[in-house]
């Protein structure tokens, strides 16, 4: 979702710098590179840690939350929808206050996986459930590494990657974007400024599919990518590549053949494209000041929906993702930089539905601190069970 360096660079000053070893959770540990005799060189760079890059801290809604319900539903055969202006509850990765956290349509919170460890856990970027809705997979950009959380757990049950240190040697990632679990078990995210995509196996860490080349950052998928933000899997098992450097995006197979591959439509800084819900389409939001959304056909590049408004209220500053929502085609959407998440209607192009107060960070329930990624929850009954509190 965010770029390379030349483009992001932490505002304040460096407050604490932590160097970092991967719990019995993560990743094994990576061997190091020896310079001089007795003087051992780890492959990776230690990042200073920021009081940006903390945020918040360790913080809560503080909210009671209510007993999970079973998982009922899937993304073939979701739950009964609550209708609009938002048919399913939320999950939010609430950025800088370093949590998740899922908002039902009423806006009440029924779920929260708060950070157990800033050390291992901060800045989570992307969220998407697992294919049977049990299991989230979350990105952490400027903490370098990707996690699986258990969701009725609430507990990290892989990470690959090590906190706070960027590389490319194996176990290590530079500034990982998006994150998912296929099908087959295996975790896709795209490793930014390694401009690579990784499909990594989590049974034992290994690489099974690279698709771009570190320090070849440049549009020739799937053998070099110009720094990839977004690997979307899409239901037939191909992957939707989004390439920050000149707006490329691309659909790729498994096995690496490039099916199509198209430039984005009136799109500056393309941010983590989906296929609309009928698979025919792409949505992609634009990474800028102010946003856009736009919808368009790849064969024809032909737009058929955009939002854009340069000023006021219903302006986005820096949305990061946009999706076409089930069962009432509205557009939900993250507008980062004013910490809000919300629900464009299709045909008013009227917001109809927001969570956060605009322009205004928090942790309290009502607000958010950088939202950045989010997923639907087709997969559990939360109408019904709230309708029994």
């Amino acid at each position: 979702m965010h770029p390379d360096a030349h483009f992001f660079t932490s505002p304040r000053a460096v407050v604490v710098a932590l160097l970092l070893a991967v719990g019995a959770a993560a990743a094994p540990a990576i061997a190091q590179e020896t310079g001089r005799p007795g003087k051992p060189r780890s492959p990776g760079v230690e990042v200073k840690v920021t009081a940006e890059m903390s945020g918040a801290g360790i913080v809560s809604s503080g909210v009671v939350l209510p007993p999970i319900p079973p998982v009922t539903g899937s993304r073939k055969n979701p739950v009964p929808s609550w209708g609009k202006p938002l048919p399913y509850p939320i999950v939010i990765a609430d950025r800088r206050n370093n949590r998740l956290i899922e908002i039902a349509p009423d806006k009440s919170i029924v779920w929260e996986f708060v950070s157990p460890s800033l050390k291992v856990y901060r800045g989570n970027e992307d969220v998407n459930f697992s294919p049977d809705g049990k299991q989230l997979a979350v990105s952490e950009e400027d903490n370098f590494d990707v996690h699986i959380v258990d969701y009725e757990k609430k507990a990290i049950t892989w990470t690959y990657g090590t906190p706070d240190v960027r590389g490319k040697a194996p176990g290590l990632l530079n500034y990982p974007d998006d994150a998912h679990l296929l099908a087959d078990g295996k975790f896709v995210t795209a490793d930014i400024r390694n401009c690579r995509v990784l499909i990594i196996d989590p049974k034992d860490n290994s690489i099974a599919t690279q698709w771009g080349t570190p320090g070849k950052c440049r549009h020739n998928p799937p053998h070099e990518l110009g720094h990839p933000n977004g690997a979307t899997p899409l239901e037939n098992g191909d992957i939707l590549v989004t390439e920050i450097s000149d707006s490329w995006i691309s659909r790729i197979t498994r096995e690496g053949k490039v099916l199509w591959s198209v430039k984005a439509p009136n799109i500056r800084y393309p941010s983590d494209a989906f296929l609309t819900v009928d698979g025919k389409q792409v949505i992609v939001a634009d990474f800028w000041k102010p946003g856009r959304i736009v919808i368009f056909d790849p064969v024809t590049r032909k737009i058929s929906w955009e939002y854009f408004v340069k000023d006021g209220e219903k302006m986005l500053d820096h949305s990061s993702i946009a999706r076409e929502l089930p069962d009432t085609g509205d557009i939900f959407v993250v507008d980062d930089l004013r910490d809000r998440v919300m629900v464009i209607d299709r045909q008013t192009k009227e917001i109809i539905w927001q969570y956060g107060v605009t322009d205004t960070k928090g942790h309290k329930p009502g607000y958010l601190f950088y939202p950045d990624g989010f997923d639907i929850d087709v997969f559990r009954d939360w109408k019904a069970a709230l309708s029994k509190r």
